[in-house]
Order: C-alpha cells, then sequence, then structure tokens
C-alpha cells in the first residue's frame, strides 16, 4: 500500500518559516520525481516546487529564493522549507510523488501565514 504522509503545516507569522515534510512508504522513493503544490481559497492547485530524482530543482516564481525543497533517499522524505512566508502563502499544502504512469499524493496540511 502506498502512502505519502504529510506534516509540518500550521500558523506562523508573516515573515516566519515553517518547515513541510511528506514521507512515502510503498514505492522505491528513489526512482520518483516529487512535487508539492498548493491550493488557496477559491484558487486552482498550483505547482510550488519539485525535485527529480537526481536531484535537480525548479520552484515557482513566486517562491523562489523563499522555498526550498529537498530530498532524503534514505528517510523516503522530501521536504519543503519555506522562509519569509506572506499572507499569500496560505493554502493546503500537498505532495506528489510520480514515475513512468504512476502518481501519488499526500493528504493536505493547511498553512496559515497571518498576524
Amino acid at each position: 500500500q502506498v502512502q505519502l504522509v504529510v506534516s509540518g503545516g500550521g500558523l506562523v507569522q508573516p515573515g516566519g518559516s515553517l518547515r513541510l515534510s511528506c514521507a512515502a512508504s510503498g514505492i522505491r522513493f528513489s526512482l520518483y520525481a516529487t512535487t508539492w503544490y498548493r491550493q488557496a481559497p477559491g484558487k486552482q492547485r498550483e505547482l510550488v516546487a519539485g525535485i527529480s530524482n537526481t536531484f535537480n530543482t525548479d520552484y515557482a516564481d513566486s517562491v523562489k529564493g523563499r522555498f526550498t525543497i529537498s530530498r532524503d533517499n534514505v528517510k523516503n522524505t522530501v521536504y519543503l522549507e519555506m522562509d519569509s512566508l506572506e499572507p499569500d502563502d496560505t493554502a493546503v499544502y500537498f505532495c506528489n510523488a510520480f514515475h513512468n504512469t504512476e502518481t501519488y499524493w499526500g493528504q493536505g496540511t493547511q498553512v496559515t501565514v497571518s498576524s
């Protein structure tokens, strides 16, 4: 059974930081590219950051320089370090792992940036 378990969301003040984790099981994690998406109320889900199985990274323009995606293939976990958080970063964040035609989603975690 494949599972992606997301943790680390919460409430943070503007300018603060959070780290999200997404722990995978049931797949050969090192083969999979992984991404973080987010969805704000009334908006479409958008890609935030991705990291390939060869550790190449890419970011949405809105988070470049503030967010860092990384992965640990020993712990089968992908991380999203979020710094200098802004109210517009408020959303439900999801992780995704994909390889060839297989794609799996974790449950969402709420990130709220508010004073």
